[in-house]
């Protein structure tokens, strides 16, 4: 393998549009709009009339109307229901504050543990050792000191903006290629998440503490692209081109696959984990049973997983590629790999065995007794973390009721945006605490699948290069494949934090860009989109805003 120093990380690669244009793209993930495209989308003169059922499948029409309890028609038009789209739970404040309330049906007698909860979350760690000995041991290698500073009011991330940007709500995933038959077996099968690189494991850390090197520096460098709609609108995209400078800990190599990443936001965590792993997989079975062998066709797959509490296989669901099972396991990893905080999950600390500055760094952990190791992150820190992310709060929609809302709600379904951005489930009454979660109706527009999104958007390697599509690089996924992102609350992601950005890579500024990069199985559905006339356009952003 070919070594580098400095190596230029060319992560997005994109195409001329002519008359007839196309862009690939993946990236379910939050950005969030993984799956607008994804949905097939129709030309956008006045006359709209295409019935949804020729959008998306008679099956998949089947399975959307039996999550939701209500016909089709029903869920295209206005639905006084679908204004708290997060159930009972919803609150109406729209102000920068939006994501950072408590469901609305929290008693007072547990809003205390979610406070508690958001004190953990958003107040920094610092060395150890510290006075404030209940949130010491950061690092030795980290990206962050506080959970805030990657989702900022509970919102979403960004990329940098140029090379003098920090990359405090981006980080960068890395995975290596299965060498061995060994190492190809476990994958297959889900017994690890990836095949992590030797010297920098499997999260790039760009920062450390005193005494020991970061592992490297992100920087990003912006093409603009023009793209033309059918009537001569200009659109202008922008793709990144990222850079991992200073090298801490030698060179990388050029099959490293790196993954670019921005902080998700937190809202409606709770609602999602209360879905049922049923109600997901048979949308899978939807998908693949109408898709024929043509690439661009809508399939969707569920992620198959190693829950780390458990130590068993289960459906993921969270991330940008649904690596995780659980609120829980979402919320150590981050601990673990963003600020280098152990937790009875995550026992060990995040420094690969050449890292020894990091590994022989003082701790902050705290024994924890019957026979359990010291960690940092003790079980009850991560209750109350755990409780807050759970409960933060769906904002309600706004104008649900609006002609220009309700006209751009048309266009989404009658082009089977639907086909991966699920409107609406019923959630059951679990055996469980999470009582505000039970039983809610709520619209997250979003099948929690898997879905190839095509080259634009896929990840690269560091020398450049898109990697095969049987390498997995977080489970069952690959570099091509995201996570359909739940729209609720994203009309107000740039009221939360006007610097918040859209795609895994946030490369999308506005709604309308996020769309435009949608490729793969999408590849179809973009090019419809870029029919719509200066109304639809209009009409269909409205919807989003909406939401």
């Amino acid at each position: 393998m070919k070594a580098i120093n400095a190596m230029k990380v060319t992560l997005s690669g994109f195409v001329c549009l002519s008359s007839t244009p196309h862009i690939s793209s993946p990236k379910l993930a939050l950005s969030v709009l993984c799956a607008l495209s994804i949905s097939a989308c129709q030309p956008s003169d006045s006359a709209t009339n295409t019935n949804q059922t020729q959008a998306v499948s008679a099956e998949r029409t089947q399975t959307i109307e039996a999550l939701a309890g209500v016909p089709m028609q029903q869920l295209a038009t206005f639905d006084p229901q679908e204004v708290k789209q997060g159930g009972d739970t919803g609150v109406t404040i729209t102000s920068a504050e939006s994501y950072s309330k408590p469901s609305s049906n929290l008693t007072a007698s547990r809003k205390g543990d979610f406070f508690i909860g958001n004190a953990f979350f958003s107040q920094p760690w610092v060395m150890a050792p510290a006075s404030t000995d209940s949130r010491d041991g950061l690092g030795g290698l980290f990206n962050v000191a506080a959970c805030q500073s990657c989702h900022v009011k509970d919102g979403r991330g960004h990329a940098p903006m140029n090379t003098e940007d920090d990359a405090d709500s981006l980080l960068v995933r890395l995975a290596m290629p299965a060498t061995t038959d060994e190492q190809r077996q476990q994958l297959q099968n889900s017994l690890i998440e990836k095949v992590a690189h030797p010297v920098y494991g499997g999260q790039l850390q760009d920062r450390g503490i005193q005494g020991v090197p970061a592992e490297a520096q992100i920087a990003v460098q912006w093409t603009d692209k023009l793209v033309t709609f059918a009537d001569g609108h200009i659109e202008t995209l922008r793709a990144p081109t990222f850079s991992l400078t200073k090298p801490g800990y030698g060179a990388f190599d050029d099959e490293l696959m790196v993954s670019p990443r921005i902080a998700l936001p937190m809202i409606g965590l709770g609602l999602l984990e209360q879905i049922p792993d049923e109600d997901i997989k048979k949308q899978a079975v939807s998908n693949n049973k109408n898709a024929d062998n043509n690439a661009s066709s809508i399939r969707g797959k569920f992620n198959w997983v190693m829950d780390p509490k458990t130590g068993k296989l289960a459906l993921g669901r969270f991330g940008w590629k649904a690596g995780q099972t659980k609120i829980l396991t979402q919320n150590q990893s981050a601990f673990s790999e963003d600020m280098g905080l152990t937790s009875n999950i995550r026992p060990h600390e995040s420094c690969m065995p050449a890292q020894t500055a990091c590994l022989d760094a003082t701790t902050g952990a705290d024994e924890q007794g019957n026979g359990k190791p010291p960690v940092e992150v003790n079980d009850e820190i991560a209750k109350f973390v755990e409780f807050y992310t759970r409960n933060l709060a769906v904002p309600n929609r706004r104008n649900a009721d609006d002609t220009v809302v309700l006209a751009g709600k048309k266009r989404f379904y009658d082009m089977g945006c639907q086909s991966c951005h699920t409107p609406r489930y019923q959630l059951p009454k679990t055996n469980d605490d999470n009582i505000e979660q039970h039983g809610q109706v709520i619209y997250p527009y979003t099948d929690l699948l898997l879905h190839d999104m095509g080259d634009d958007l896929a990840d690269r390697t560091i020398a450049g290069k898109l990697p095969p599509k049987d390498a997995q690089v977080e489970f069952l996924a690959n570099s091509y494949e995201w996570r359909t992102p739940a729209l609720w609350g994203i009309g107000l992601a740039q009221t939360v934090d006007p610097q918040a950005t859209f795609l895994h890579d946030g490369r999308a500024r506005t709604l309308m860009e996020a769309v435009l990069w949608h490729g793969g199985e999408a590849a179809k559905q973009q090019q419809k989109v870029l029919k719509l006339d200066k109304q639809g356009r209009t009409e269909l952003n409205a919807f989003l805003k909406s939401l």
